[in-house]
């Protein structure tokens, strides 16, 4: 090796391979992504001319649309394409059947409808949001050209769903068969380095070493994950039946995941507490306990989970699990020796009893996990699924946004006879659709406008300058190829995605030569304008009216968390802890997504959350251990702890729908009021918390005592300087 000369050596060395997998796994997939949409879009122009298709360019924009990384994004993409183009189309017969002799309500119809699909869009998730955004501009993209011609409007439909079908047809072939990069893959190792980094966050926590800025910032990943991986299993089951087979397990998986970590963060959130109430004796006492499990985590932190580790996981927590009730026993009689207080008591009880109930949560999970490795197992019965949760608010002033706009182009089209005015209304149609499931319209709108803008530069060009001088299909390619480059560049980079996508649509939709090619600079120009003109517009509406990152929205979407508390109370019990954690974490991934650039709305949306989901869950596990209670005198409906803890659900409800000193105030007492009723009740059976439902019951009462009284709670601020009963917290 050594008498190689410099430029082998080098090849042979690992430096460079290493630094060209690097480049594979990240800017890789993006150039190959590129070459999959040139070959795509050329393949399906190509066809659509052979097959003297009314208008190819629409067939390729299809292309630009539905084309993803990976191949299972592209197979739910284009399925939700093509039925939102039928439901569109379907609607644009319908209204030009009604109304092809009158213009005005023509327009006001498809406002109507267009409003409607935006609001499909803004509230539904991944790619059916895309379903209702077709459906939506679709009427309109067929609908206002066959206002001139209604008795064409049938066929128009029927050529535009033909057009589109060879785009989806050709996209799915070239995603899947070239170089094709898989949801699934994507999904399994999303699952394989989850755990193991919310392993290292658990271990961390339990030995004291995480800090305030570090835990917020992991729980808003874990949320992320958890909401995205839902995405993902949507997916999979489009391309690959060895996840579709797994697919109860996997949303299983979410949930258990998802439950596990609102377990950890309260039994973290009570230990700050008494941390940060000097109450060090107590944190000591638990400590060893916490110790134990870290121990057991630390063979995980940090490293892949497969099935096999998982198996030799759900072994280890199944044997801590065993040994934890005699290991608590053991280290309660060390603590009564200091003669604790009854707080103390109550604080050491609820801690353990989180810890046990997070055991059995990993535990689950780690089991779920594990059967991934069999074809058939009975985990996979799962009727639990992730349940999103999206603002009715929002989701309104999305539709209200898209008719108003509709309304508004559609009558300045009429009044002024402009004849690009059905390009600028449709256009508009289509924008406001296509930024309508986006966190921030406006910025979007406003990108595919420049977009766009950068499109009729280039498009003049090439249509007045290039394609008259070129002859045959692998020269107008060429000519072709540098654009669509450029623009699925840009789309690839999220700060540049709505110039990108403007650019490739807009760039084909006027400046693409068609069978029979148009050279006529009037028209270009003008439907340019009234392409550009259209989004500026939608821009302007999304600033204006409604805006969905503004004050009026986070103050929505906190009502809606706080209101989950209220939906943990009166829900219906079977599946309830699932469906409370999924909207609630969907919620607050809408929120934070919204509230993005405003780092101090941000924080006061997840330490909303975090005291949502710590009530709501011991709120939940009364309800499960009440369900389930024997039949005793001393569990009767009519007991006065029962009784008292109905009167706290009440005052809860009035808190959490109006924080307020005096509801926190009734809150309090209630509280109290039902742990000093279940302390004066007693029960036919051993007094430890694997055996005593009073004893889990009054440490869940506690836990949400400490939780109101949190002094990092947005609660806070309501509570007064020394509450009665402060005794049961401290």
């Amino acid at each position: 090796m050594t008498s190689l000369p410099a430029p082998l050596r080098w090849l042979h060395s690992l430096e460079w391979r290493r630094g060209f997998f690097d480049w594979a796994r990240s800017d890789g997939v993006t150039w190959v992504y590129i070459f999959k949409v040139l070959l795509a879009a050329f393949l399906t122009l190509w066809l659509a001319m052979r097959l003297e298709l009314p208008q190819p360019r629409t067939a390729m924009i299809t292309v630009f649309i539905v084309m993803q990384p990976q191949s299972g994004q592209v197979f739910a993409k284009s399925f939700y394409r093509l039925l939102g183009t039928l439901a569109g189309s379907a609607m644009m017969v319908t209204l030009i059947a009604l109304f092809a002799q009158n213009t005005e309500l023509f327009l006001g119809s498809l406002a109507i409808w267009v409003g409607i699909c935006s609001a499909g869009a803004a509230r539904c998730r991944n790619f059916r949001a895309y379903g209702f955004v077709l459906a939506g501009y679709t009427a309109a993209m067929v609908g206002l050209p066959a206002l001139a011609h209604p008795d064409g409007a049938f066929m128009a439909a029927v050529w535009r769903v033909l057009e589109i079908s060879l785009g989806i047809l050709c996209s799915t072939l070239i995603s899947a068969a070239i170089l094709p990069q898989t949801a699934s893959a994507a999904m399994r190792n999303a699952l394989y380095q989850r755990f193991g980094v919310f392993a290292l966050f658990v271990t961390d926590g339990l030995r004291g070493r995480s800090k305030a800025e570090a835990f917020e910032a992991s729980n808003v990943r874990f949320i992320a994950e958890a909401v995205g991986l839902e995405g993902l299993r949507s997916v999979t089951v489009f391309e690959d039946p060895h996840m579709r087979r797994r697919n109860g397990r996997l949303s299983r998986l979410n949930s258990e995941f998802m439950g596990g970590t609102t377990r950890f963060n309260a039994l973290h959130q009570l230990l700050e507490r008494l941390h940060g109430n000097g109450e060090e004796h107590v944190v000591a006492a638990i400590k060893p306990g916490l110790q134990d499990l870290a121990e057991v985590l630390d063979g995980f932190s940090g490293r892949a989970l497969t099935s096999p580790d998982a198996a030799r996981l759900a072994t280890a927590l199944a044997t801590y699990k065993e040994g934890l009730p005699a290991r608590v026993r053991t280290l309660r009689g060390i603590f009564q020796d200091t003669a604790p207080s009854e707080a103390e008591q109550l604080d050491f009880h609820t801690a353990y009893e989180l810890l046990y109930r997070f055991v059995d949560d990993l535990h689950s999970y780690a089991q779920t996990h594990a059967s991934l490795a069999d074809h058939r197992h009975e985990r996979e019965r799962w009727d639990e699924p992730f349940t999103p949760q999206t603002n009715w608010w929002a989701a309104a002033a999305s539709g209200i946004r898209a008719s108003f706009i509709l309304i508004v182009l559609g009558s300045y089209w009429v009044a002024t006879a402009w004849p690009s005015g059905a390009t600028m209304t449709l256009i508009a149609a289509a924008t406001v659709g296509l930024s309508a499931a986006t966190p921030n319209p406006k910025r979007m709108a406003f990108q595919m406008a420049c977009g766009t803008f950068l499109g009729a530069l280039i498009g003049f060009v090439e249509m007045f300058f290039i394609f008259p001088l070129i002859d045959g299909f692998p020269l107008l390619c060429v000519m072709l190829a540098p654009v669509i480059v450029l623009g699925s560049f840009l789309a690839s980079r999220p700060q540049y995605a709505g110039v990108g996508l403007g650019l490739l649509i807009f760039f084909s939709t006027g400046s693409v030569p068609d069978n029979l090619t148009i050279y006529n600079p009037y028209t270009f120009i003008n439907d340019y304008i009234a392409m550009v003109m259209g989004m500026l517009v939608c821009a302007a509406a999304g600033a204006i009216i409604l805006p969905p990152n503004s004050r009026w929205l986070w103050q929505r979407l906190e009502q809606d968390l706080r209101g989950q508390v209220v939906y943990a109370i009166s829900g219906k019990l079977k599946g309830l802890a699932s469906r409370f954690e999924s909207r609630t974490r969907d919620l607050l991934h809408q929120a934070y997504g919204l509230a993005a650039g405003q780092p101090k709305v941000q924080k006061g949306l997840l330490r909303w959350m975090f005291v949502v989901l710590e009530v709501g869950h011991a709120i939940i596990e009364l309800r499960k251990e009440q369900a389930i209670l024997p039949v005793h005198p001393a569990y009767a409906e009519s007991q006065p702890w029962r009784q008292a803890i109905r009167v706290m659900g009440r005052a809860l409800v009035r808190l959490f729908l109006q924080p307020n000193a005096s509801n926190l105030e009734r809150a309090l007492v209630a509280v109290d009021h039902a742990i000093s009723r279940v302390a004066a009740t007693d029960e036919p059976f051993a007094p430890h918390f694997d055996t005593s439902a009073l004893r889990r019951v009054k440490s869940y009462l506690h836990f949400i005592r400490t939780s109101l009284l949190d002094p990092q709670s947005p609660l806070a601020e309501f509570a007064p300087a020394r509450p009665e009963g402060l005794a049961h917290a401290s």
